[in-house]
């Protein structure tokens, strides 16, 4: 199971296997609807964390500077899942999310948690959710926990369509020019790890940032 999973990912990373996909095996509209479904299902069904994100839309843009997709089209395409995802997301959290913290106090639920989710968001959902489109893990829960937060929905929306361009247009344009850039394309894999590594370095930074303001106030 796990092999299959790992080499599945590999397809969606890689610029030959990803083109040999969607050229020989799911061809046409369909390879444009897989694309799309990945997307969504990373925000959308809280499944981002067995998906590639950020190197998945590197990918894409390469294969579409290849001449296999268009480039105006699928940024059009994943740019409105993403916020369709988020939206999903968000009314998870609005709905269903509130309803974990109802039950008594406990070692891991507090009702303090979804009042303090509401004063964050409140405050810094707009950045939030934008910064948190180029960080893995993070932009899977970040809409549903403004949805547990009871983030008013028009600023929720808001920020959720600049983010969601945002995120899209970048890695995808990204990969289209870079693509084709021989050392790139011979370096692909370090390319994607790099990507990776940089969208997790501002939560990195931003950790070290807030480290010695916590100890201080620990003592």
């Amino acid at each position: 199971m796990i092999p299959t999973i790992l080499e599945v990912w590999r397809s969606l990373t890689n610029p030959e296997q990803l083109i040999h996909l969607l050229s020989s095996v799911i061809t046409g509209w369909w390879g444009y609807a897989l694309l799309a479904g990945i997307v969504f299902a990373e925000t959308g069904l809280l499944a981002g964390l067995f998906l590639p994100g950020d190197s998945l839309l590197f990918t894409v843009g390469v294969v579409a500077g290849a001449g296999e997709l268009d480039i105006g089209r699928i940024i059009a395409l994943l740019a409105f899942m993403s916020v369709a995802g988020d939206q999903s997301g968000y009314f998870l959290g609005r709905r269903g999310g509130p309803a974990i913290f109802r039950r008594p106090d406990s070692v891991l639920f507090k009702q303090e948690y979804v009042r303090r989710t509401q004063a964050f968001y409140e405050k810094h959902g707009g950045k939030t959710l934008i910064y948190a489109k180029f960080v893995p893990i993070v932009r899977t829960f970040a809409p549903f926990m403004a949805g547990v937060g009871q983030m008013r929905y028009r600023r929720f929306l808001s920020f959720n369509v600049w983010g969601g361009l945002g995120w899209v247009t970048s890695m995808t344009l990204a990969g289209f020019y870079l693509g084709g850039i021989p050392a790139v394309r011979h370096n692909f894999e370090k390319v994607v790890i790099g990507i990776a590594v940089a969208s997790v370095l501002p939560m990195i930074i931003h950790y070290l940032r807030s480290r010695p303001a916590t100890v201080a106030h620990a003592k």
